[in-house]
């Protein structure tokens, strides 16, 4: 009978906790453990933490809170990035991915005990309410986020749309924490968006990665098509402030607009954690010259797009430095409707680079701006960032060519 790795790693936690609660007020047997044994010193520690919290923790917690606690923080404990998620949550993730959910509309990672906001998604409650990259969110509802794990801090910013959740957090230059009441919606997440910025040159922000982004992508370069009246000679990408989502959006983003060559490998312990993903022939734009737009919000797969089309010569990148998360997590299915969010994989840029915690520096460095980070609530036409790159792109003096095996939309 062939045992998969979730049951054997399930059968293992199971053997250390069972051998650990049954010695806890016995003694160890006597042989001295052999390398490559289960620790049981530490099996034993844990049983005696549960029995002291068991019996002298100011409220009664049943056996089945323990062991929840204990799992969220063996997982979430590996990094900022992974995380066990009950049956709710898990649901909630692919939701998300699909691109409908309810709650203010945050990307967030854990980072010393803090939620720290990797970006606010576009038109979100919490975007119009003035959430920024960066900050560091300490309260919710004023219960400090420290106490609780990240799913259960998430799980009281998501709730019905309507209802109002109260959010405290410490952003950088600020002396005091300041705090907002904002009223949840369901989030529609819209991934792309196009503008005409002039004739010939035209603009595509995409806020985060879908399932249905490159469907999305492919429609509004269409309208942009249309609108244009003739093929674009340039074109702005803005990754600002996306905060990522599925790797393979992505890849498929980053493929649209090349015609061929690496565009992400990644190392890892087991075979499906090693990948190295390639383009395919043909090109959306035909060749059009591109500005990829990046700041300090752009993470994960906006940072495997912008490496992709840099390292191929593909475009330039004009802003600021990125947020350097250069890891993949992969959702393992558990029972009973549970599952583990794990980092699984590092991954590099066709270059192999890696730019975990390190981010892109992008070609042109543009100052930092006083007014918050959120291209979504100004017109491209009004964004100072835009006007740089579309200057930078009708700057170039070499004339458009179509790529070979160019697939133009109509």
């Amino acid at each position: 009978m062939s045992v998969n790795r979730p049951t054997i790693l399930a059968l293992l936690l199971g053997a250390v906790l069972g051998f650990a609660l049954a010695t806890s007020s016995g003694v160890l047997a006597s042989r001295k453990p052999e390398k490559g044994d289960l620790p049981w010193r530490d099996a034993q520690l844990m049983a005696e933490v549960i029995e002291r919290v068991k019996d002298e923790y100011v409220d009664t917690v049943d056996d089945h809170e323990l062991m929840q606690h204990a799992i969220r923080g063996m997982v979430s404990g590996l990094d900022a990035y992974s995380a066990y998620l009950d049956e709710e949550e898990f649901e909630d993730l692919k939701i998300a991915s699909e691109g409908s959910y309810s709650g203010i509309g945050i990307e967030v990672s854990h980072e010393d005990g803090l939620i720290v906001v990797i970006a606010p998604i576009d038109g979100s409650p919490a975007d119009r309410a003035g959430i920024r990259s960066g900050d560091a969110i300490v309260a919710i509802d004023g219960r400090a986020v420290r106490s609780t794990s990240l799913g259960d801090s998430i799980g009281r910013m998501r709730g019905r749309p309507g209802t109002l959740v109260r959010v405290t957090l410490e952003r950088e230059g600020l002396d005091e924490p300041v705090e907002y009441v904002i009223e949840r919606a369901q989030i529609e997440v819209r991934s792309v968006r196009q503008d005409l910025l002039e004739p010939g040159y035209g603009y595509l922000r995409i806020s985060q990665f879908s399932e249905t982004t490159l469907d999305e992508l492919q429609d509004r370069y269409r309208e942009l098509r249309r609108e244009s009246g003739h093929p674009l000679e340039g074109l702005v990408l803005d990754l600002r402030a996306n905060p990522g989502g599925v790797l393979e959006a992505g890849v498929d983003v980053a493929d649209a607009f090349l015609d061929q060559g690496v565009i992400v490998t990644a190392s890892g312990r087991t075979p499906d954690a090693r990948f190295h993903m390639n383009a395919t022939p043909g090109d959306i734009s035909a060749g059009a010259r591109l500005a990829v737009l990046i700041n300090g919000g752009s993470a994960s797969a906006s940072e495997i797009v912008a490496g992709a089309l840099r390292d191929h010569g593909r475009a330039v990148l004009i802003g600021r430095t990125t947020f350097g998360k250069g890891s993949v997590q992969t959702i393992l299915p558990l029972s009973d409707g549970h599952a583990i969010k794990l980092t699984t994989s590092r991954y590099y840029t066709p270059s192999g680079t890696s730019i975990h915690e390190r981010g892109i520096v992008p070609d042109i460095i543009l100052p930092r701006v006083e007014s918050p980070e959120r291209p979504s609530i100004i017109l491209p036409g009004n964004d100072p960032e835009v006007g740089a790159a579309l200057d930078w792109l009708k700057a170039q003096a070499t004339p458009r060519m179509a790529v070979d095996g160019a697939r133009p939309v109509h």
